[in-house]
């Protein structure tokens, strides 16, 4: 969960992954965002990530992100 944690601060340093519950519901993160997490997500975990993964759930916080990591790996 760290390493994802400094993967959404490298992208958007000024938001708060550890709290934030509506990153896609709050427009936090916009479609160049997810597209970089996606790329440095199949980087460091060395996982697939098909389109049927990158929905707003998935994206809508740092727990869901690294749910959908941990099932993917």
């Amino acid at each position: 969960m760290d390493e994802l944690l400094e993967i959404l601060s490298e992208v958007k340093p000024d938001i708060d992954f550890k709290t934030e519950t509506g990153l896609i519901e709050n427009g936090l993160l916009d479609s160049f965002d997810i597209v970089q997490i996606v790329n440095k997500l199949k980087d460091t975990f060395d996982i697939k990530i098909t389109p049927v993964d990158i929905n707003p759930v998935n994206f809508n916080s740092a727990e869901n992100l690294w749910a959908m990591v941990q099932k993917l790996q």
